[in-house]
């Protein structure tokens, strides 16, 4: 692999982490006046139908997969698709603008979560340097998130749901990751980006239908509508196949310190678009946070049990 490759691969996902900073603080609030399952519904049903004049080839992918190929997509739209979307959009309307960032930051937990499912799923041995850094990620989230104050107390008490949710979020994206690695290796990234919204798209239909919530096209605004277009076009389905595309070419560990681009933007956006700022607490909090998930992601590889 040429060292041209890799600095294209690093580039290409470094762009896909800011993008999704941009997304998590400026775009996805921006929709708070709807129901979050009719969101996310939107948010995959859009792009899937802009998929279809151009990668409609990839239906010829459903006769050569076997039936446990199917039940991985299924699960990677499943938690990396509905759940973990439904859980980071709640989190993001529950703070109203005020605690983007924090929200943005405990979503970077899920390597945490990738590795201790990784254990279940693929028999993967947890190593004791992973359980060290982890509780200092775990203890570094915590103080990122309610300071020195009680949970159910800080910032009136909204934070504490708002934390759960953007956990839930963690903990369904590494699952996502751990689910994609038995399936990545036998499809194109762009089929597997086909199916993962395509499989989504029905689910979250069933979840709108279910819940009476597909009615809120009639309340969707003009500006509802654009900001749609703009995440399903750009920060959704583009930032993933920027990612997929620069991951062929770079290694996990340059992944992982490109991905901190992810949360260090969230932080420049809020200053920037809603004028906050982390208290000294939170920065020592998320600088210790951080660094112990690079720690994790740049680990060498679990051994079998």
């Amino acid at each position: 692999m040429s060292a041209l490759s890799q600095k294209i691969g690093a580039y290409f996902v470094a762009m896909a982490a800011m993008m999704w900073g941009f997304d998590a603080v400026v775009l996805t609030p921006r929709l708070f006046n709807l129901n979050v399952i009719y969101v996310v519904f939107m948010l995959h049903a859009l792009p899937f139908a802009v998929m279809q004049p151009i990668l409609f080839r990839e239906y010829a992918w459903i006769k050569k997969m076997r039936p446990s190929d199917l039940t991985f997509l299924f699960l990677v739209a499943l938690f990396g698709g509905a759940i973990g979307t439904i859980a980071i959009v709640k989190a993001l309307f529950l703070v109203e603008f005020k605690h983007l960032t924090v929200v943005a930051l405990l979503q970077k937990l899920q390597p945490v979560f990738a590795i201790l499912l990784a254990r279940v799923v693929l028999k993967e041995r947890l190593s004791k340097y992973f359980l060290l850094w982890s509780i200092i990620a775990i203890i570094g989230g915590y103080f990122l998130t309610f300071e020195f104050n009680v949970p159910t107390l800080a910032h009136n008490g909204k934070m504490l749901p708002a934390a759960l949710f953007a956990l839930l979020a963690a903990f369904s994206f590494g699952s996502a990751t751990v689910f994609g690695k038995r399936i990545l290796g036998l499809l194109p990234f762009q089929t597997a980006l086909f199916f993962r919204y395509g499989l989504t798209t029905l689910i979250m239909l069933v979840f709108v239908l279910a819940t009476g919530t597909l009615s809120q096209v009639a309340v969707t605004t003009q500006t509802n509508w654009v900001f749609f277009c703009i995440i399903g076009l750009t920060t959704g389905s583009g930032a993933i196949l920027l990612y997929y595309y620069g991951l062929r070419h770079i290694s996990a560990g340059v992944a992982t310190i490109c991905e901190l681009l992810f949360p260090i933007s969230s932080i420049l956006f809020d200053y920037i678009f809603n004028g906050n700022v982390l208290s000294p607490i939170q920065w020592f909090s998320a600088t210790i946070m951080l660094f112990a998930i690079y720690q994790i992601g740049t680990a060498p590889p679990a051994v079998k049990g």
